[in-house]
């Protein structure tokens, strides 16, 4: 009986929905189009969200009061190790790049990236490496030097096991296809701008995606050749960062810093990006100084390119590189502050709507501007030598990346998710979002300011009894599980807004870039036709045709 063959008109209808889905699925997988491209970029990021997310839990827990026994030292060490590296190269980094790649072209006036073959390959390699990072787990342990894995802690001596191999391999493919995706994010940008759309034009969203590309074709290749050489010392026994042999294990520190510290940078420009256009969309006024942001950002990536070494500061350089990295890491908060007083001028005197978006964007300022406080009196050496490694530098890390970056995703996922899906997010569970993020968040990390203080070193599975550690710990375990709760509502708000949500129009926002000139979602070819740019809002140049923009 299987061997008859079936007419095509009399398939069953659930198999010809089957078939249906099939090839929905392959045309995903095959996929050149930007669009969908950045929609995978999200919903891997959403994953590994999770899983970065659930071993921050598992951590706090461990951590929760003195002389807990949920995880073994090595295990604390592994989960510890994967949290670090999955927030910062499986979820930071690629969000922004999604981000980047679904909107870049839109707010350009293109209907595609300049290279989208390589588009795709850019992905699939960030998608491998993140798959091949978690497969450590099978393969007999996962990387457990911590997310930076100094040397000669990583050396094959200390970490014989193969997860630091995993590590290293996987964030190769991760590297490369990131600097893949910003050499064709500032192709796209340099050639594929619409008629009228000037460099004094576009939005800043894509001032930042292009200075932050030229941070990753410069800030990466360190990471990936520092990657080379502990791959080659731990397979092939060579030195390049044990002494014995007549390496050096400072090396790897000036190696991965000259990558990791503009790596906070690329981490956080995009984000600013956002947050230039939201705080202007929803206070109903242009950026303030919009000369001064965009001038500022490139001289931010200027500078992040010369402060390595302030992360450095204990390990004996000497007073006189010690001066000249801790005034190069002050004189880098000018072009930052420049940006929060723009965006605090902007919503002076705006009619601002508080909506989900504005409400994480002024979250972001305040928790942002604290961070950066707190990096400040880390180029103060003396400062630094007291609280390096400490649960200071802990909290300050997390002000700026969770409470920064993180802060301004969401922000820009509640500003853009009508135009990606057309549809709007609930505006009530995405204050009930907000209010456990921002709760949850400061519970979490300001309590560990006092904790660093007090005295507390970070990577640690398990602390003595000392007075107030215990309580304060405990406090932050609490905050670490209401964040957990927020990211569930936010899940929750994707899927039923996905399902059931409000029809969101071409323009809900009535903003004024060009990503909002075309439907909700956007078709396969972005615009039939591009509206005329005459001024850096040209949509308000169409709907106010009696005051443009162009005449002032």
């Amino acid at each position: 009986m299987s061997d008859i063959p079936i007419p095509a008109g009399s398939l069953p209808v659930a198999t010809e929905i089957e078939e249906e889905n099939k090839r929905s699925l392959l045309s995903w997988v095959a996929s050149v189009d930007h669009k969908q491209i950045a929609i995978m970029y999200l919903l891997t990021t959403l994953f590994f969200f999770s899983l970065g997310g659930i071993e921050a839990l598992l951590m706090r827990l461990q951590l929760a009061w003195p002389g807990m026994t949920i995880l073994s030292p090595d295990g604390y060490n592994q989960i510890f190790t994967m949290h670090g590296t999955t927030m910062i190269f499986l979820v930071v980094v690629p969000s922004l790049l999604g981000l980047a790649t679904y909107l870049t072209p839109l707010m350009i006036g293109a209907n595609e990236m300049a290279f989208p073959r390589l588009n795709a390959f850019s992905y699939w390699l960030v998608l491998f490496g993140g798959l091949l990072l978690y497969f450590s787990f099978f393969g007999g342990a996962a990387p457990n030097a911590g997310w930076f894995s100094y040397a000669p802690l990583s050396e094959r001596p200390y970490s014989f096991q193969a997860g630091l191999d995993y590590w290293a391999v996987s964030l190769l493919a991760i590297g490369v296809g990131t600097v893949a995706t910003g050499l064709n994010l500032i192709v796209t940008i340099v050639t594929l701008r619409a008629p009228g759309l000037s460099l004094k034009r576009v939005g800043l969203f894509v001032w930042m995606v292009l200075v932050n590309s030229f941070l990753i074709i410069l800030a990466l290749p360190a990471l990936n050749a520092s990657l080379l050489m502990l791959l080659v010392d731990r397979q092939l026994n060579t030195h390049f960062f044990t002494q014995q042999g007549g390496g050096s294990p400072l090396l790897w520190q000036h190696y991965f810093w000259s990558f990791g510290h503009p790596e906070v940078y690329i981490m956080v420009l995009p984000g600013f990006g956002i947050i230039s256009e939201t705080i202007p969309v929803f206070s109903r006024q242009p950026i303030f100084g919009y000369g001064f942001v965009a001038a500022s950002t490139v001289a931010i990536g200027l500078l992040s390119l010369g402060v390595w070494a302030h992360h450095m500061f204990a390990v004996g350089m000497g007073h006189r590189w010690d001066m000249v990295f801790g005034a190069a890491s002050m004189l880098i908060a000018i072009p930052t502050g420049v940006k929060i007083f723009n965006w605090t001028a902007t919503m002076y005197g705006g009619a601002i709507r508080f909506t989900t978006s504005m409400c994480f964007a002024i979250a972001f300022l305040i928790t942002f501007t604290m961070g950066g406080l707190s990096g400040v009196m880390f180029a103060a050496v003396p400062i630094d030598w007291q609280t390096t490694d400490t649960y200071f530098v802990v909290a300050h890390m997390h002000f700026v990346l969770f409470g920064g970056t993180l802060f301004s995703v969401f922000s820009g996922l509640y500003y853009w998710f009508p135009k990606i899906s057309g549809r709007m997010l609930s505006e009530k569970l995405g204050r009930w979002h907000f209010w456990l993020t921002f709760i949850g968040f400061n519970l979490t990390f300001l309590i560990q300011h006092v904790l660093g203080l007090a005295g507390m070193p970070r990577r640690i599975f398990t602390y003595p009894a000392l007075p107030g550690w215990g309580i304060m710990n405990l406090i932050s375990t609490i905050g670490a599980f209401v964040l957990g709760a927020s990211v569930l509502v936010f899940l929750w708000n994707l899927y039923v807004s996905l399902q059931q949500g409000e029809p969101a129009g071409d323009n809900p926002w009535n903003a004024w870039t060009l990503e909002w000139a075309t439907s909700s979602p956007p078709p396969l070819q972005n615009f039939k036709a591009v509206p005329p740019v005459r001024s850096r809002r040209p949509l308000w140049d169409l709907a106010h045709p009696e005051d443009p923009d162009w005449k002032r």
